[in-house]
This record gives C-alpha cells, sequence and structure tokens, in this order.
C-alpha cells in the first residue's frame, strides 16, 4: 500500500467512524488526538509514521524524549554539555545512554530475561526481534535484537502472564487499541500458530493496517474492506491477522482465549469501556489482561488532552463481574513513575 492508497483509506475511514455510535467514536481525549494524526500523516506519509510528532505523543511510547518528560531543549542541551565538556569516553557513554533511554531500556530487557530464564515456558519470548517499519526515532539493539518500548512493555506483560497461563495452548488473542502492531507482531514470531484480531479506531488503525500488512503479507491479513464485502462474521472466517475498526466488534462471533488492553482504556470515558468489555465477556475471552494506570488518566480540565471521567484500577472488576482477579503487578512488569503513578498490569481470569 503507497502512502497515497493509506491516506485515502484513513479519510474513508475516518468519514465511516463518524456515522457510528459514539460508544465506538473516539472519547475525548483521542477526539484532539485524531486530529493531530491525520494531518500529520496527510502530510509526512504513513512510511515513516513511528517518527511524527503526533505518533510520539499519543501511541509510540519512547524511553527518551519525548517519553522521558525532558523538552526537545533540555536534551540538545544536555547533549550540547556533553560534547563540551572534557569528560572520559566511559563518563560520556553513561551519561548518554541516561539521554537516550538506553539505560531504561536495558532495565526493561533484564527484567524480561530474568523473568524468562525464571519461568522457563515455550514460547521463548527473548528470541524476538522487532521490525524497523514505520522508521522508529527509537530503537535499541541489545545482545543483537531490536527493541522499542512498546515492544519491551508488551513482552512484559506476557512474561507476567505465562506465570498463569501456558501461551503455547493459546489460539486466539484480541486488542482493542493496538497501537501500531507490536502484539500483533510479537505473537507472529514467537507464538505463529496463534491468530491476532486488532479492533481499533482510525487513525490508528490506518498505522497497525500499514505495519502488520508489511510483517506478515497481504495475504494473511484480513481488512474491514474484505470482511465488510464477505460478510464474515465468525472468528474462525479470520486470518492470521485482523485489523478491524470499533464499531465491527459488534458482528463477530466465536471464542478468544486471550483479551489484551495496555494503555489506551485509560485514554476512553468509563461508558466505552464497559461496552469494549460487554462484548469481551460476549466472546467468551478465558483471560483478560490489562495494563492501565491505577490512579487514573490526566483531566481534560487540567490538561491540554485528557478524559472527563478518569477509570481507576477497581473499576474493572466492577466491568467484569464474570472474572475473578488473579494477580496485579507494578514492579517488575510495570512501571513506577517519578512522580509516583503507578502504570498497573492486571491479570482476571474467566470463571466457569
Amino acid at each position: 500500500m503507497t502512502s497515497n492508497q493509506a491516506n485515502v483509506n484513513c479519510e474513508s475511514m475516518m468519514e465511516l467512524l463518524s456515522l457510528q455510535s459514539p460508544l465506538y467514536q473516539p472519547g475525548v481525549f483521542w477526539q484532539e488526538a485524531s486530529k493531530d494524526m491525520v494531518e500529520d500523516l496527510a502530510k509526512n506519509g504513513i512510511e515513516n509514521f513511528r517518527r511524527l510528532s503526533s505518533s510520539l505523543s499519543y501511541f509510540v511510547p519512547t524511553y527518551g524524549f519525548p517519553g522521558n518528560a525532558l523538552s526537545e531543549t533540555a536534551v540538545r542541551s544536555l547533549k550540547d554539555w556533553l560534547a563540551a565538556e572534557q569528560l572520559s569516553q566511559k563518563q560520556s557513554d553513561y551519561l548518554n545512554q541516561l539521554v537516550t533511554g538506553y539505560s531504561a531500556a536495558l532495565a526493561d530487557y533484564r527484567t524480561l530475561a530474568a523473568s524468562e530464564y525464571a519461568v522457563e515456558q515455550q514460547p521463548n519470548l527473548l528470541s524476538f526481534s522487532e521490525s524497523h517499519i514505520g522508521d522508529p526515532i527509537e530503537h535499541f539493539s541489545i545482545e543483537g535484537k531490536f527493541y522499542s518500548r512498546s515492544a519491551l512493555n508488551y513482552l512484559l506483560g506476557l512474561s507476567f502472564l505465562k506465570k498463569h497461563f501456558d501461551l503455547t495452548t493459546c489460539k486466539r488473542v484480541m486488542e482493542i487499541g493496538g497501537g501500531f502492531g507490536t502484539l500483533g507482531e510479537i505473537l507472529h514470531k514467537v507464538l505463529p500458530e496463534a491468530q491476532y484480531i486488532d479492533i481499533d479506531i482510525p487513525p490508528t488503525l490506518c498505522c497497525s493496517t500499514h505495519y502488520l500488512t508489511q510483517i506478515v503479507g497481504e495475504d494473511k491479513v484480513s481488512s474491514y474492506q474484505e470482511i465488510n464485502a464477505e460478510g464474515f462474521t465468525e472468528l474462525d472466517q479470520l486470518k492470521p491477522v485482523t485489523v478491524l475498526p470499533s464499531w465491527m466488534i459488534e458482528k463477530l462471533t466465536g471464542k478468544i482465549d486471550l483479551f489484551v488492553n495496555f494503555i489506551s482504556f485509560q485514554e476512553m470515558e468509563p461508558d466505552i469501556v464497559q461496552n469494549y468489555l460487554y462484548h469481551v465477556t460476549r466472546l467468551q475471552a478465558d483471560w483478560v489482561l490489562l495494563r492501565n494506570m491505577r490512579e487514573g488518566k490526566q483531566l481534560r480540565s487540567q490538561h491540554r488532552v485528557g478524559v472527563d471521567k478518569p477509570i481507576f484500577s477497581e473499576d474493572y472488576a466492577r466491568m467484569l463481574p464474570d472474572y475473578e482477579l488473579i494477580e496485579k503487578n507494578v514492579i517488575p512488569f510495570g512501571f513506577k513513575t517519578v512522580d509516583g503513578f503507578h502504570s498497573e498490569l492486571m491479570l482476571f481470569k474467566r470463571m466457569k
């Protein structure tokens, strides 16, 4: 798919989105984000979407700028200072690794490696190496493999999950708000027999479709246009990878083994999340793996972007009455910010 084709398809999907129920349209956080992304993609194309400013602000996480909360000016000043100081090579390398985020990435990788060595179950998550599709601004090489923050976030989550669930028995995974498709790439490479379904809103949907098509090949990806034309609804009819717009979840029938949401639920209003989790329950997910902010997302009234009503950890148990909370985790598999917020993993299991 060329950049022009992707832009036309994205514009068409945005028009369709505007016709849907508010439960399937962007919440207040993503209303603003979507405008920025559509403009950015139209201007710069989709081939380098992982380095566009809107992507980095909303759905392509980084360890260094801008994810480390330092301004571009501050980072430049630090680098200028490093260049001007008479430091030894060791001192310079050490400080450079802090500024670029490599030290933080290495810490997450070491956690992943320690967890994998301790559990010693297939699939081997350490065999994964991320592609360069989308021209990432930040891609760290560790022990001969490539990792972004997005990849390490998901790999840590899957390693956490392996403590409770034999992933080799997992045949169908659904994700809502899958970013640019990282989980789909991981499953394709370490658990190739598993089917992956990503439900999302445009324009992120356009990026993940482009990304995953490049990863697995166009013949292995079920698109909205194809499914709409064929009238497919049963999950068994779908290809190994499927990327669908939010409103299509209503039409799907069948059963999923694992449902995943990493971070995007916290950016939605509670009624939107409640509706999605109703469908997750309807599709009889055996396991539900969430990663969200324990304290809830920032309020729109206090920031340029945010939510009107945040979702807290305890809200998920209320929205999943047919599920039992198995475990919560912030350290080592989640993340605690320097200002005391907790990005928390929560694992639920369906009660028989």
